[in-house]
């Protein structure tokens, strides 16, 4: 019988929000034990944490290092972790139980900067280890049914694409509250020189480039701070050059009132067009030219199997963000098992976001960057 993959957690300790929903991922599907963890900088947090979680004192560590450390000289020590800290701790804490070729599962953005994420692709590829980032609506049905029916070339040659991710929840200066959340997502030193941008910008690049293959040749981009004295950009409008000629736009902002988590795609090509919105997920609409708009349903009969591979519950009831994580966690189980119990495993079948989306999402923050500092100037991403 294969065993339970073992798991353990940095970061998401008391007063975190997306540690929760990592865990509530993993457990899921059953594919995962819980059983180590560094939760917090404040070991009191920490052991608060793992107890209420069911975990072994002598498995709550104080650091990252010393649990890294620890699990890697233990006999049934974890075979993966799962790091759900703020950006800046990502790398340091993947570096190190790399070395120890321990796998990896790491919340979004990869990094600070480009070349911090490269120094970590190549320890990886060194290792030859399993990366998984959680870019979380990858693992949508009705996105995996889109990027089917683009591969399949259901749209033809691609011609435009529209993505954005507006929000709201900082149209206030909520960093000075006393909100956890705000004060890291809005403190360069912490989350690196994109705000909006690296927050919920490279979601959007991510959904783009998942769904549609499309690789991009150049962009425009006007980013802009409204809040006066926060730090980091809370808004960002951003044109698209594609190879092959494709054009496109992405516009985020976390001051768009009247917006929660409104992230929406649309992609039109020669044949046709389809789009999907986040707040609504469980349906996509696809249109043929010179026919009616038709509304696929998550889990009725003419859905992919792509997205069936990643559907649990019957149409008509509600499935998405945690779904979406635990769906990469299921994902990355299948290779995870395979290397575990030493069997053939066909990667080319994996479609979760790896170490090289977490490059490529650097280097659209800092490409971004570039471009609006110079006045929107055209600037190559390579």
């Amino acid at each position: 019988m294969q065993r339970k993959i073992r798991i353990g957690m940095v970061g998401g300790g008391e007063g975190a929000f997306i540690g929760g929903v990592h865990r509530i991922a993993l457990r899921l599907d059953g594919h995962y034990e819980l059983v180590a963890g560094c939760f917090s900088s404040d070991f009191k947090n920490s052991k608060e944490t793992g107890n209420k979680l069911g975990l072994s004192d002598e498995r709550i560590y104080e650091t990252y290092q010393e649990m890294a450390e620890k699990e890697f000289a233990l006999s049934d020590g974890i075979d993966v972790v799962s790091i759900v800290t703020p950006n800046h701790l990502h790398v340091p804490i993947a570096k190190v139980f790399a070395e120890k070729g321990i796998h990896i599962i790491c919340d979004k953005p990869l990094a600070l900067t480009t070349e911090e994420a490269s120094s970590l692709r190549d320890i990886i590829e060194k290792k030859k280890l399993i990366f998984a980032l959680t870019h979380n609506y990858t693992g949508y049905p009705m996105v995996r049914h889109a990027r089917s029916v683009i591969k399949k070339g259901d749209l033809g040659k691609i011609r435009v694409v529209q993505a954005e991710y507006p929000q709201d929840w900082l149209t206030t200066k909520a960093e000075d509250t006393g909100l956890k959340q705000a004060e890291w997502r809005t403190d360069p030193k912490r989350s690196g020189g994109g705000g909006c941008i690296g927050d919920i910008g490279t979601h959007a690049f991510n959904l783009v480039r998942f769904i549609t293959g499309l690789e991009l040749d150049e962009l425009s981009a006007d980013i802009h701070t409204f809040i006066k004295g926060r730090k980091l950009d809370d808004n960002a409008q951003i044109m698209l050059r594609f190879k092959g000629g494709a054009k496109g736009a992405i516009w985020s902002s976390q001051v768009a009132v009247g917006n929660e988590n409104n992230l929406k795609i649309r992609v039109y090509g020669e044949n046709g067009g389809l789009e999907w919105r986040q707040e609504d997920p469980n349906y996509l609409y696809f249109t043929k030219f010179g026919h009616p708009t038709q509304k696929i349903t998550r889990g009725s009969s003419n859905t992919s199997k792509e997205a069936e591979d990643v559907t649990r519950i019957p149409p008509g009831h509600p499935e998405g963000y945690l779904e979406g994580f635990a769906n990469i966690y299921s994902d990355v189980s299948k290779t995870l098992f395979a290397e575990i119990n030493k069997k053939k495993y066909d990667k080319s079948n994996d479609c979760y976001p790896t170490v090289y989306d977490g490059v490529e999402g650097m280097k659209f923050i800092e490409t971004i960057l570039e471009s609006s500092k110079n006045n929107s100037k055209w600037v190559q991403f390579n």
